[in-house]
This record gives C-alpha cells, structure tokens and sequence, in this order.
C-alpha cells in the first residue's frame, strides 16, 4: 500500500505542477507623469503612462497573475481600475477611487495585483478619479492558456485599436469647471484611434493611425471605447465585421458593417481583408441620442493599407447619422452569447433580488447666493431611482465595509423608485416635482451567491440619452432591451434565457430600458455607474456590498501592506 501511497503523491505533486506551470505572473511598472503632446497644432500637457498615449498594452494568458507597479509622479490624486476584470477575492485591486481604495497620492505607489481566470478576450485599465482616464489608459488582452485556442479561426494578425477622445485643455481643469457652474462641461476637441487624432483633423496628417494587411488574410481587430463621454459608431470603407466577442465575452458571429461601441465596452471582431489592394479608412464618430444637447461632432480616421496598395486617397466609410438609434439598436440586440464558449454558464432561473432602478439626468438646488448654470437655473445632476451618488472622502466604501466603520454609507437603497410615473414621456423633462434629487450614499446590501436581476429603466429628465451602465466585480446577461416603459408582464415573456449576450457594460436604450442578471458571488464592494465620465459626479452610481460566503475561498482577505490611506 505505501508504494501505492507515494506513486499517487508523486502524481499529483506532478499535475499540481503542470498547473503552476501554465499560468505567469506577468509583472509591469506604470509611471504616470505628466507628457506634452502635440496634437490639433498646439502642444498640450498630458496625464499619461510610461510616456505614451494610449499606455502600455498588457497582454496576459487566462489563469495568469498580473502585478501592476503603480508610480504616481503626477500633480493629481490616481487609481487605476481593470476594467472588467472580475477581481475574484482581490477587490482592493478593483481601483474605483473611494469606492474599493483611496487615491494614491502624488508621489506614492501602490501595487495592483490579482489573478485573471475565468475571462479571455479584450478588457482595458484606465484611471478612475476625475476625468484622468482621458489619457490614462490602455488595453488589457487575456489570451487562451497554453493547450486552448480562439472558438473561432486563428486570425493572421490581431490588432487593438483603442477610441479615444481629447482636449486641447487641461480635463482635469475641465471638470472642474463644470461642476463650479453647475452645467455640462466643454466638449472635447476631437476622437482618437490610437492616441491619433487622424487627417481629417487640422495638423494631422502625421496623426493618423495605420494598420497594413495582406489581400486574403483575416485580422482580429480588439476595439475599446476609452472615450469619456461618447459612444462612437466605427466603420472601415467597403469591409465587412464579424464580431465575435464583447466584453472578453465570446458571441455567436455577427456579420455587420457597422460596430457600436459605448464607453467602456470593448468589440472584438474579425477582418478579412477581401478587397482591391488600396487603402481605405476605417473612421469613428459620436452615437448622440440626447436630443439638442451639444457634443463634438466630428470624426476621427485611420488607414487600413493593403500590402501593394499605390498611395491614393483612402476611400470614407459612411457612417450612420449621430442620432441613429435604429441602428444603434439593431447592433446592440442581435448580439448573442456562444453557449459553447469555455466559461458560458447557463443563466440562473431563480431569482433572490429584484431591482427596478431608474436612472437619468435630474437637478440639485444651486444654493443659496449662487449662481447655477444649469436648467432652470439649478444644478445639474444624475440619480438611480432618485437617490444621487456621493463618494465618501475619508475612507473607501470597502475599507469601511471590510472594517465595519458606521457613518460612510447607508443600505437603504430603493429597489424601486420612491414614485411611479410615466419615465419616457417627455413632457416630463422639465417637472420640477418629480426631477429635482439630493445626495446620499446609498448602497444594496447583498448574500454571497445571491441571484439578482435588475430592470434598468432610463427617464427623461431633462432629455432622453442612452446611457452605458457599468458593473464592477461580475459579468451580467442581458436578458431583453427595448424602448417605453418596461412591463413585466408583456417584455418578460421576451427574456433571453438560451444564448445572452453576456457585458460588464450595458448601453440602456435612449428612452427604454434593459434587464441584467447576475450572481453574486464575489466579497466586496462593487460599483454600478454610467460610464459618460460627466455623469458620474453628478452621481448617477449606487454600490452593492457582497457579503462573505461560509468558508474561507469565499472570504475577502485583508488589504495589502501598501494600501492607500486617505
């Protein structure tokens, strides 16, 4: 029997380390300072890391660890978020400023790590404390582990091509601008791929990306919106898209023309390069659905260049009209999730939570003796069923969930809107009965391994937008979207149970709603916001707080040494 014994020890020692062996520690130093850059015929003074604009690219194996060195050399205060990494057990890496960490300060450093499992495809990292992510970010790209391929056929090259938006002015002076007056801040001066602005801009023409390709050779073009406040229609002149995930989450394919991106979520989609060799563009420009509200309506451009191709004038894609919401939709809900991808898990049937959650622009009171520059002269303001985000300043929501310190944060947020009118009636833009919001720190507090479902119903105060709807911590399914008021009893019966798409960001329809579901099944703190950057502090956020499950693989550890202090 020993011999038995030591030959079954022997063997799994052995397989205990193959597995080791499989998965990296893939370890990287970001140092954020400030660049000058020389875009739109001016020189301009940047946030960014290591030097460049976007960052550095991550590209990591499922079932690696990364280890991120984060040096803040900047004037401001920084954190950097994994943008849809599910941070499972590892919530003080997550980033959101005061919410899972304080910001590090200028001068210090602190180091994000955690384990990517269970994900493959296109994530990103950006800043997540005032509008620093307009130049602090980059793309995070998890490939198969050794021994596992693509669902789909090895592409000849891959490429990430990052939209971006930009200002010829400080942004972080911007925000602050913004909110002193109580209005919508300056829009940006123009959309980026790559960091480059592209020839259609004024000093431009030596800032345009560009890609090469071969006649007959598919590429894999990973495409994240980085934009703070828009989302962007892209198209490439006379090609074809075939997406094949979203999220880094695998679709069935999706033959399309034409790829909508909201801020934060992330395309993957193949190319084949099947045309006459020449050079054609691929272009970007605003997805606009708030009605009379100003936005930088222009178009950033790239060059996708055949192998052979003479120079030439690269042939324009048209792009859809800023306010196509048919065909904003029409992309959004024909996504569908591929069931036989390597982490799709059917859709849980029993749900423990429901949420009904409005959400939308709204106003504050200006105050007394000041001046607002918002509608009816009050401050502009966003809320989730009518309670309005405030970030606490001493402490992150985590560290006092973690440490058990009253006083930061109440778990009395509404499952339902405090009271029920008709949402989407536009006559309803200007009621100052119902639009009028105040600030608080309301969270849901949630069982470990809890079911819940979330109706998310966009309004139409002070106009109706489609807002992109992100959550930390999990991916969700959209179960059905669609326009009006959602009713239960008619648009359940519609609900995607067999193959949804699965997101960390949603875009709610402009004047409609969305359902998502998910499990709870990670500790900690977990933000859900838009991810229009100018709506965030105007407090169109809530929190789920997770509790621990019964044993210690389901219990948060501590922070690490290094944490940041507020």
């Amino acid at each position: 029997m020993a011999p038995a014994v030591f030959l079954l020890t022997c063997a799994l020692v052995l397989i205990s380390s193959c597995s080791f062996a499989s998965a990296d520690v893939v370890e990287h130093s970001f140092h954020v300072q400030n660049l000058t850059v020389n875009r739109l015929c001016r020189r301009q003074v940047i946030t960014a890391v290591n030097g460049s604009l976007p960052g550095p690219t991550l590209r990591v194996r499922e079932g690696d660890t990364l280890v991120v060195h984060v040096f803040n050399k900047s004037p401001y205060n920084l954190t950097i978020h994994w943008h849809g990494i599910f941070q499972t057990l590892s919530g003080w890496a997550d980033g959101p400023g005061y919410v899972t960490q304080c910001p590090i300060v200028p001068g210090n450093s602190y180091t994000y790590r955690f384990n990517v499992a269970g994900q493959e495809g296109t994530l990103w990292w950006h800043a997540h404390v005032s509008t620093l992510r307009a130049t602090v970010y980059g793309a995070l790209i998890i490939r198969p582990r050794a021994g596992r391929t693509y669902p789909f056929p090895k592409p000849y090259r891959e490429y990430p091509i990052i939209l971006g938006e930009y200002w010829n002015a400080n942004v972080v002076d911007v925000e602050r601008q913004g909110l002193a007056s109580g209005a919508a801040p300056n829009n940006s001066d123009a959309y980026t791929i790559n960091g480059f602005p592209g020839d259609l801009y004024p000093c431009s023409s030596n800032y345009t990306h560009k890609i090469k390709v071969i006649k007959g050779k598919t590429y894999l073009l990973r495409i994240i919106n980085a934009a703070l406040n828009n989302q962007l229609f892209f198209k490439i002149a006379d090609h074809n898209l075939t997406v094949v995930a979203v999220d880094a989450s695998y679709t069935n394919p999706y033959v399309t023309d034409v790829v909508l991106v909201a801020p934060g979520q992330t395309t993957d989609v193949l190319l084949t390069a099947d045309q006459p060799p020449a050079l054609y563009y691929m272009a970007a420009r605003p997805y606009a659905s708030a009605a009379g509200v100003s936005f930088d309506n222009t178009t950033t451009s790239g060059i996708v260049a055949y192998e052979g191709a003479t120079p030439s004038t690269p042939r324009m894609p048209v792009l859809p009209a800023f306010n196509d919401t048919p065909t904003a939709h029409k992309f959004y809900s024909n996504l569908t999730g591929l069931v036989t991808g390597p982490f799709w898990r059917p859709v849980p049937r029993e749900v423990d939570v429901h949420l009904f959650v409005t959400g939308g622009l709204g106003l504050a009171a200006c105050g007394k003796n000041a001046t607002c520059g918002g509608p009816l002269g009050q401050r502009l303001a966003a809320s989730m069923n009518n309670a309005s985000f405030q970030l606490p300043t001493k402490i992150s929501l985590l560290q006092a969930h973690y440490e058990n310190v009253g006083g930061i944060y109440t778990t009395d947020f509404p499952s339902q809107p405090p009271l029920k009118f008709d949402y989407t009636n536009s006559s309803n833009s200007l009621n100052r009965t119902i639009i009028m919001t105040t600030k608080s720190t309301k969270v849901t507090k949630l069982k470990f391994n809890a079911t819940v479902q979330v109706v998310l119903q966009n309004t139409a105060f002070i106009g109706a937008e489609n807002h992109p709807v992100h959550l930390h911590g999990f991916n969700f399914y959209v179960l059905a979207q669609g326009f009006g008021n959602f009713d239960h009893a008619r648009d359940s019966k519609n609900f995607n149970f067999d193959n949804p798409q699965e997101r960390n960001t949603i875009g709610v329809p402009a004047g409609g709603w969305a359902v998502i579901r998910f499990r709870a099944n990670n500790p900690g703190v977990w933000f859900l916001h838009c991810h229009l950057d100018v709506h965030l502090p105007w407090g169109l956020a809530t929190a789920f707080v997770v509790e621990n499950g019964p044993t210690p693989s389901t219990t948060l550890p501590p922070p690490p040494s290094d944490f940041p202090k507020c």
